[in-house]
């Protein structure tokens, strides 16, 4: 093994500079020493006369290893410097050059300072050092547990149909399991071993996706948690110190355990794959002796006996201990697949300089002048992967300085296990070598992946986007017929623009990266923009529609995009009570019916008859918006849920609760639920806001009535609309068939938007149809009718032959007439058949040597099955007649 580099030097306290793990660990094992920045020294020097102090007690009797005890002393050196840094901190430059001197947590007690102290109590420096060395040792080994299984997997013949993990846009799918998938994947590209192991055999490789990836999480979770206690100042006087410094010990061990509790995992699916691949050595005893000593209860009594051990840094001590013995484990599985690999007469052995051929003979006795006899029946070796051929190559040069290796036994092997452990340990400065090859390999190799899009979002192919434009044609046709004119806006506002108008909604804003300029964000809907747009313009009545794409952080799922369509509907300005409200509910119901996607219904309510609802039941006025986001929940959510919410984190009696819950599920016809609410005796009427609202809707709902539009209107007192703007009338269309999607349109009256961007009220009122839902009703109706159709092509111009100049005069003839058309050259007719039937165009004009010599074309009606010939200058008249005729 190398040997290790001259010590280098780690600077702390510096501005810009941050103290890695892998800092930690160096020093920790003096394979390099710390130096103070020497601007931070003196600034330190400059501090007040010192002050000793009781020594914390978390800093008492601990009884440390030097590596440990070094480990502790740079990571509370480094917090004792950039707290200084941070504040007026008094920390003395004695205490500082001390610890630096000589690495000894010892020397910086006791604290010379009620600050220094603080700083001690508050950094809980013993249990970073120790997580930090869990993560300097794990963080490696990510990319190691990978190409290893991987070696594994072509010694063992494994099967690996298991890393064809396949990855969705609706958030199903976890990235750490298929991003390993896809890593040990690209690491067995082209090799000829792997693919058939079946029964037991395969758990071992089966699992590898979900266990590594589950250990990649838990690695990353900590070492995002190790860099923020590694480099945070410590606020003094914010908290108690002793208090903070437990909690950091608590939230390291959890992640830690976390992070244990995966390479236990690990641990059995390495023992397991160790002896799949002793399995293929033919040497009985030798098998035996590789096999014996395994015990998978090992790691398991170490992991009982620390999750019931109290001490903190006990536990963090016995999860860097686990990670050892993983490591060795790993090593030795390393070197059972190295011994099988290079044993095995079968595999073809990569060899530095070259790249191997798949199918490359075991002998060549051209090589020697000899001819060779029967080379047609001579075994062809089956090769490795082009990245388990690289590993394989790196790890033999450790081991054999590249020598070939002709035998192996169980002391050859016990010291490859020892030397790849040592291999293995961030010590060795060719662990890095290794990772980075590992690395490469994955990387470089990208481009055999098949890529992939982000969670949340979805590509429309060509039969989709037929749909898609149907539906634009039939509701553009619906938004005109009723005068409004179009409007597009940006993609991204100014985000503030957009912050305070969507309630608890607001997290889920994309914000975009700052630039240097303006902070922006990508928009939530289209009515705030669109209100934006009447203020900034100062206009004071306007009919728009706009047809756009918007984006939400939400957690994708079935139906539910981060990216999608919205197209929007909205009047904004002065008119009589209930005018433009009617005509919106009516596109609606136009929309809805025009784009023939079967039943549905829209729920109605009012913004203050819910307000008068609440104030009934004896919710305080501030808390109106926040149970109506609760409420808002009902269509998804029993009422108890949303009931638990409203007690427990909102602050609502359960009395209230109560109350609230046997208003909500009034309901039914709006002419009917109208009367019920306005009986005599109905508290709704004692309120002022709520009788408003009643006589309002009462205008609505005769006018809709009148328009034969109320019959798919349900009066819903649930219907909550979680979104701040919302002052007046609200509504939701709801798909009552089998595709479920959930709401498919909502909107409402915001008459207060306009004025919080210009201070000049314009009341407005609008409807937003989400038709990423329509599609997907629209979708599967045009599947189990089997009509989709991606093209409106009518005619297939077929040119029996390759006579593209032919093809194009005919089919020029047919685009200049106006007429839908295609062409297609190949020599087999029932190719030009396949094509048109497969499109599901109509109409085929057919020309062979026979047509072109008689100055005739022949017209195929697909749908009639008939033919006719016609003369060829008057071809493309009489399709034109045809096609209008149909």
């Amino acid at each position: 093994m190398a040997t290790p580099a001259a010590a280098a030097a780690v600077t702390l306290g510096g501005k810009g500079t941050a103290l890695t793990p892998a800092a930690v660990y160096a020093l920790s094992h003096g394979l390099a020493d710390p130096a103070i920045d020497a601007s931070t020294l003196q600034r330190l020097s400059a501090r007040g006369a010192p002050s000793p102090q009781e020594t914390p007690a978390c800093l008492r009797g601990l009884a440390l290893a030097p590596a440990e005890s070094r480990a502790a002393a740079a990571v509370l050196l480094n917090k004792l410097l950039v707290t200084a840094g941070d504040s007026s901190a008094l920390v003395t430059a004695a205490t500082a050059t001390r610890l630096a001197g000589s690495l000894d947590l010892a020397a910086a007690l006791p604290p010379a300072s009620r600050d220094e102290a603080a700083i001690a109590a508050a950094s809980a420096p013993v249990a970073v050092a120790f997580a930090a060395a869990i993560d300097c040792c794990a963080s490696p080994l990510v990319r190691v547990v990978d190409a290893v299984a991987a070696l594994s997997c072509e010694a063992a013949r494994g099967d690996v149909s298991a890393f064809d993990v396949p990855t969705s846009g609706d958030g199903l799918s976890a990235k750490d399991e298929t991003d390993v998938a896809a890593d040990v994947k690209m690491l067995l590209f082209g090799s000829k071993l792997v693919g058939g192991a079946g029964g037991a055999a395969a758990a071992s490789f089966t699992k590898v996706p979900t266990v590594n990836g589950i250990f990649r999480e838990a690695v990353r979770s900590l070492h995002a948690r190790v860099r923020i206690e590694l480099n945070a100042p410590v606020k003094l006087g914010k908290r108690d110190a002793v208090e903070t410094g437990e909690g950091k010990e608590e939230a390291l061990v959890v992640l830690a355990t976390q992070l244990a509790r995966s390479v236990q995992a690990m641990f059995k699916l390495s023992v397991a794959r160790i002896r799949h691949c002793v399995e293929r050595i033919d040497d009985a005893e030798l098998c035996k002796k590789l096999t014996d000593d395994f015990d998978i209860d090992v790691l398991k009594g170490m992991l009982d006996k620390i999750m019931i051990d109290s001490n903190d840094v006990s536990v963090l001590r016995g999860v860097y201990n686990c990670l050892l013995k993983f490591r060795d484990i790993l090593a030795w599985e390393a070197a059972v697949a190295m011994a099988v690999i290079e044993t095995d007469s079968s595999i073809e052995k990569p060899q530095a300089g070259g790249e191997n051929e798949a199918g490359s003979s075991t002998e060549n006795p051209q090589a020697s002048g000899e001819k060779g006899k029967g080379d047609k029946k001579s075994k062809k070796k089956k090769t490795l992967g082009k990245g388990t051929s690289a590993v394989l190559m790196l790890l033999r040069d450790h081991l054999t300085n590249g020598k070939e290796v002709l035998s192996v036994n169980s002391a050859l092997l016990a010291e490859w296990g020892t030397e790849l452990s040592l291999l293995f340990d961030p010590k060795c400065p060719r662990l890095m070598s290794l990772v980075d090859k590992v690395k490469e390999i994955v990387e470089t190799n990208e481009v055999r992946r098949l890529p992939k899009i982000p969670k949340g979002t979805r590509d429309f192919g060509k039969e989709q986007m037929a749909i898609r434009e149907r539906a634009f044609s039939i509701i553009t046709g619906v938004f005109k017929m009723h005068g409004a004119t179009a409007l597009d806006t940006p993609v991204f506002e100014l985000r503030e623009t957009l912050m305070g108008k969507y309630g608890e909604d607001s997290k889920l804003i994309y914000d975009l990266a700052d630039q240097g300029g303006e902070l922006c964000s990508l928009r939530y809907d289209l009515t705030v923009p669109f209100a934006r747009y009447v203020a900034m313009n100062n206009i004071s009545s306007l009919k728009r529609y706009q047809i756009a794409k918007v984006y939400r952080r939400d957690n994708p799922s079935k139906g539910r995009y981060r990216e999608f369509y919205q197209c929007d509907f909205d009047i904004a300005g002065v008119y009589e009570t209930m005018e433009p409200d009617f005509e919106v509910i009516k596109v609606l119901t136009e929309l809805l019916d025009q784009l023939d996607i079967g039943l549905y219904e829209i729920k109605l309510n009012h913004r203050k008859l819910l307000d008068g609802m609440l104030e009934i039941c004896g919710v305080p006025s501030e808390k109106f918006r926040t149970v109506c986001s609760s409420i808002d929940k009902l269509d998804k959510q029993t009422f108890e849920q949303v009931k638990k919410e409203l007690v427990d984190e909102k602050g609502i009696s359960n009395e209230t609760a109560e109350k609230i819950g046997d208003l909500v599920k009034t309901r039914g016809p709006p002419l009917e639920v109208l009367l019920e609410l306005r009986k005599e005796g109905s508290k709704f009427m004692e309120n002022a806001g709520s009788v408003a609202a009643l006589n309002e809707l009462e205008i609505l709902f005769r006018a809709l009535d009148k328009a034969n539009a109320i019959g798919k209107i349900v009066f819903d007192l649930s219907l909550a609309r979680g979104l701040d703007y919302y002052t007046g009338v609200i509504y939701e269309a709801v798909f009552k068939g089998t595709t479920q999607v959930g709401s498919i349109a909502a909107g409402g009256r915001y008459d207060n938007l306009v004025g919080m961007f210009s201070g000049k009220q314009v009341p407005a009122v609008g409807v937003s149809l989400g038709i990423e839902r329509v599609f997907a009703i629209m979708e599967q109706q045009e599947m189990e009718k089997k009509q989709i159709r991606a093209t409106e092509t009518a005619v297939l111009v077929s040119i029996i032959g390759k006579d593209l100049v032919l093809a194009a005069e005919l089919c020029s003839e047919l685009w200049n007439a106006g007429i839908k058309a295609e062409f297609k050259l190949t020599t087999r007719i029932q190719n030009h058949l396949k094509y048109a039937t497969q499109s599901g165009i109509p109409w085929m004009v057919l020309v062979g040597e026979s047509e072109i010599s008689s100055g005739k074309v022949k017209l195929k009606n697909l749908i009639a099955t008939q033919e006719e010939e016609v003369d060829r200058t008057e071809f493309a008249q009489v399709l034109k007649q045809r096609l209008r005729n149909a």
